[in-house]
């Protein structure tokens, strides 16, 4: 392995981290503030981390309408996305997210299916088949007759979000844009600003959040800065220079991060069914990436 596909990967590895840790932080984030004003000040952070970085390499601002057409409809996507996720967060665990978001290439090849007439494999449909029951078994905590659609909401949620991720992978997988990944990256935090904060900005909300506690503003400077700030410019660089099968495998340790911080920091209670269900949808979500 070169020296240059090390380094890749160790950064890689921990953009993966920081998305792990990221539903612990929002979960300790949630008992001061509303999830929009998570999502607001999350994308604020990220936008003028961002913007420094591209004043201080000298990029190109140049705006390309119709990319900007594209990365409107991306926006209107992401925002939607986040705040079903956050807001889900509200009622389940950090750990259960974790594990439910790992669906989301599932949604993938079932959208590539409906919309791009791309096939799926007997293996795939086996995988999608394996990961649901592992969906069912963590809804349930083991017993299928529990699952429950109002007690169950906060994971439904997730589960939305998953699909909304699917969506908007799809999406960016087809169209082509002008700009660099750092770019696009910050028209599209600028944008998602634009939509959510003009609709959501009022008193109660400033004074939440000059009332945040330290715990509260660390765990918003983690989401904004390092989740995603730094960690979706890792994603989007590696992306464009490695294979994306060889990226996208480092998604996998995810889940089993988020369960480890949801323990350390949430003191979650952490059960075998969950451990159970979480590899059986991973198995599940392993064959459904399978070429």
């Amino acid at each position: 392995m070169s020296r240059k596909k090390a380094y890749y990967y160790a950064l890689i590895l921990l953009a993966v981290i920081f998305w792990g840790a990221s539903f612990a932080a929002t979960k300790i984030a949630l008992q001061e503030i509303e999830p929009v004003t998570i999502i607001i000040l999350r994308l604020i952070l990220a936008s003028f981390l961002l913007l420094a970085f591209a004043l201080i390499t000298k990029r190109n601002f140049t705006v390309n309408l119709k990319s900007h057409t594209w990365i409107f409809i991306l926006a209107l996507v992401a925002v939607f996305h986040l705040w079903i996720q956050v807001e889900g967060l509200k009622y389940t665990t950090a750990s259960n997210t974790g594990w439910i978001i790992g669906t989301a290439p599932i949604f993938m090849a079932l959208l590539a299916l409906m919309f791009f007439k791309e096939r799926i494999t007997l293996l795939q449909l086996a995988g999608i088949i394996i990961a649901m029951f592992g969906l069912l078994l963590l809804f349930g905590k083991g017993n299928l007759a529990q699952i429950d659609l109002i007690e169950n909401k906060g994971d439904l949620l997730v589960l939305g979000s998953a699909f909304t991720w699917g969506v908007y992978s799809m999406v960016n997988k087809k169209i082509s844009l002008s700009y660099s990944p750092l770019m696009t990256i910050l028209y599209l935090f600028i944008m998602m600003t634009i939509i959510i904060l003009p609709f959501n900005i009022d008193k109660a909300i400033i004074n939440s959040v000059l009332q945040l506690s330290l715990a509260g503003w660390i765990s918003i400077l983690f989401l904004g800065l390092l989740c995603s700030g730094v960690a979706y410019v890792i994603w989007a660089y590696s992306l464009r220079d490695l294979d994306s099968a060889k990226v996208g495998a480092f998604l996998y340790f995810e889940p089993f991060i988020t369960v480890l911080f949801a323990w350390f920091l949430l003191k979650e209670n952490i059960t075998l069914i969950m451990i159970l269900s979480g590899i059986i949808i991973t198995a599940g979500v392993f064959m459904v990436n399978k070429d």
